[in-house]
């Protein structure tokens, strides 16, 4: 997995790429989180579009970067999980955890109504 981040409307925006199995990927989101919150940028977006599979190695590490930022004041959002995705959090009842969004824009959006 990789990823890269973007900032748009006061919201940092996480794309992942690839199979999200956490291990190594979970440590270098970990660290770019910390540099975030740093930085004071707690508005989180992560675009699910490009993942093509998620374990539950990868659900804990989604389920740590939410309880990271929630603790420095922020919160964590998807956008754009895939049929698949969609359906592993509906599994795993992750579904009422996250707020979940069928674009970037609108998750990016949905940080202005709260």
């Amino acid at each position: 997995m990789s990823f890269n981040t973007s900032e748009r409307y006061g919201s940092v925006v996480i794309e992942f790429k690839g199979n999200v199995m956490g291990g190594p990927d979970a440590v270098s989101l970990n660290e770019k989180l910390h540099e975030l919150i740093d930085a004071e940028k707690t508005n989180i977006v992560v675009n699910l579009s490009k993942v093509k599979f998620m374990n539950s190695s990868g659900l804990g590490m989604l389920i740590g970067a939410l309880t990271t930022m929630r603790k420095a004041g922020g919160d964590l959002r998807i956008a754009n999980a895939t049929d698949k995705i969609q359906s592993l959090l509906v599994v795993t009842k992750l579904i009422t955890v996250f707020k979940h969004y069928n674009s970037v824009e609108e998750a990016v959006a949905s940080f202005n109504e709260d």
